[in-house]
């Protein structure tokens, strides 16, 4: 059971004064009935209207095409984050990046306020694919597609997971596809083969396909198929 007033804001719609407005104005109701009582009680499976509007509930999942320059956090007093491309009812919802994309690289990138989902898809253990699109200074071979296959030693000694290196005409691009986030992996491990990455663009992430629809700073909800994607993987 919910106060119906926490229930309104916790779509990120309303504030807590403006959920309590509404409710006391009569504009809300429970299961058909209108309800003026701002803690009034709702169960979780109850019909909740605003103005004969349904009002969502549960956990929010979004894809946003991540441009280059706006930094992957929630709050950056110097940056412009990637919560700021969103409207303001999903800012307030306390959503986060399903981890991080370089300031200068671009792509899919996942948001929600789901932890415990989230906890799974950045877990190296879960084996979630995360693919990129690189271009690199230099020519790639298949010494770098057996490097990385290997697992490429980064420094201090860390040794990454086996990753998949698919070398694009030309050698200048290529497909990475790693199952893990170290900081700056992708760029680390191609650096340690004398290539140095300069563009990056996250394609997909798990069943995760970025929209080619989406331009850059532009975002969506993920789809009840592409959210049932995401669980099964």
């Amino acid at each position: 059971m919910e106060r119906l007033d926490k229930r309104l804001t916790g779509t990120g719609k309303w504030s807590r004064t403006e959920a309590k407005a509404l409710i006391r104005a009569g504009r809300v109701a429970v299961d058909g009935t209108v309800c003026r009582a701002p803690e009034q009680k709702t169960d979780e499976n109850a019909s909740v209207t605003v103005d004969g509007a349904p009002v969502e509930s549960g956990p929010v999942y979004l894809m946003l095409h991540k441009p280059a320059g706006v930094v992957s956090s929630t709050d950056d007093p110097r940056e412009t984050t990637v919560l700021s491309l969103l409207p303001e009812e999903y800012r307030r919802r306390g959503l986060f990046p399903v981890g991080r994309l370089d300031k200068d690289a671009e792509g899919l990138l996942l948001l929600t306020d789901d932890g415990p989902l989230a906890h799974r898809l950045l877990s190296p253990k879960y084996h979630v694919d995360k693919v990129y699109y690189v271009e690199v200074d230099g020519a790639l071979d298949e010494s770098d597609v057996s490097a990385l296959a290997e697992g490429v030693v980064l420094g201090g000694g860390t040794r990454c997971l086996p990753a998949r290196l698919e070398v694009l005409e030309g050698g200048r691009s290529a497909r990475v596809t790693i199952q893990e986030g170290k900081y700056h992996q992708v760029k680390r491990m191609l650096a340690s083969r004398g290539k140095p990455v300069t563009y990056l663009k996250r394609t997909a992430f798990g069943p995760l396909v970025l929209d080619p629809t989406l331009p850059k700073g532009g975002w969506r909800a993920l789809n009840l198929p592409e959210i049932q994607a995401l669980f099964r993987h």
